[in-house]
């Protein structure tokens, strides 16, 4: 059998396919912004994975996982995911600390103790955030969720999920109830300040938490003279 991996290569392998996600290639210099790590570490990190055959590292060009590396990648953003739910639904822990929290416990909690999460949850698809937790078989669902930053006046749509990559903005947005299943339309977009109606109440909000906002919009866009 082998040696469990360690906390720092399933932090290194999730934080990949983070990345992965929203930009590619996935660079060395990206990923040691993103860990806030130096280079150097990232270097010598990247060359332990690929001779651990977790991912193919090709100069100029980034990384990619390999098949071993996105399972280990996925087992460990279910966990997190199913611990944000628990920790928001259950104990009441705020949406801002709740990304935190889940950093610390999704290393060491067992398989048999994620089954009871799960289970205790009804077996869910979505953390607080929104964001879709991974199936026990490593699927994960596609979305078509738009950045609100990408919005155009006239537009309108549900927040589908809102990223949870900074806990100020997840504090912000808590503040202003721009969450999961909240109603927004947007009536002007500017360089750094929207216009929204939420909820009937029309409000501004800056580039910071728009680009932090994702909205399943409607089939049709509206006018809102």
């Amino acid at each position: 059998m082998p040696a469990p991996l360690s906390q720092a290569i399933q932090d290194y392998l999730k934080a990949i396919y983070t990345l992965a996600q929203r930009e590619r290639p996935v660079t060395t210099t990206g990923l040691a912004v993103h860990m806030d790590v130096a280079p150097a570490s990232v270097t010598n990190m990247v060359k332990r994975l690929a001779r651990l055959r977790l991912l193919r590292h090709t100069p100029y060009h980034g990384v990619v996982l390999t098949e071993a590396g996105e399972k280990v990648a996925l087992e460990v953003i279910r966990h997190h995911r199913l611990l944000e739910l628990y920790l928001s639904r259950h104990l009441g822990v705020s949406l801002d600390r709740v990304h935190g929290e889940a950093d610390r416990l999704e290393h060491v909690i067992s398989e048999d103790l994620e089954e009871r999460i799960a289970a205790a949850l009804g077996e869910p698809e979505l953390d607080p955030h929104g964001d879709p937790i991974p199936t026990r078989e490593g699927a994960v669902p596609t979305t078509t969720a738009l950045a609100l930053s990408a919005a155009t006046a006239g537009q309108r749509g549900v927040i589908s999920r809102v990223s949870d990559r900074d806990q100020r903005v997840v504090k912000e947005l808590a503040s202003a109830g721009l969450l999961p299943g909240v109603a927004v339309e947007v009536i002007a977009t500017g360089s750094r300040t929207l216009a929204v109606r939420v909820e009937g109440r029309r409000q501004r909000i800056n580039s910071a938490l728009a680009e932090a906002i994702y909205l399943e919009l409607e089939s049709e866009a509206f006018s809102t003279s």
